[in-house]
């Protein structure tokens, strides 16, 4: 009986431990992994290879970087007042091109 009540509680334990595991978030590989897989869309061979290349070899686009581009678009130093705030809104939300 102690054999069998031991059995039942290292089990109980190992299946706690499989289900802890599962709910673990994904990592940022992880997730950029995905993001690039969904991004790859329906290329094939060489083609989807390449892609995937380059878009998991790409770097974050922080925040301070789309100020700089956005700021030294020639279109934002002729815009002033609520014209360039718009612009510069519209800039910094575009997505990088990939």
């Amino acid at each position: 009986m102690k054999k069998l009540l031991s059995l039942f509680a290292v089990a109980a334990c190992l299946s706690i431990g499989v289900a802890h595991a599962q709910d673990k978030a994904p990592t940022a590989q992880q997730s950029k992994m995905a993001t690039c897989n969904k991004d790859a869309g329906d290329k094939k061979g060489d083609e989807r290879k390449a892609f995937m290349k380059t878009c998991l070899s790409a770097k974050p686009v922080t925040q301070q970087d789309k100020m700089k581009s956005c700021n030294a678009d020639p279109k934002a130093k002729a815009l002033k007042g609520d014209e360039r705030k718009a612009f510069m809104k519209e800039c910094l939300s575009a997505k990088p091109a990939a």
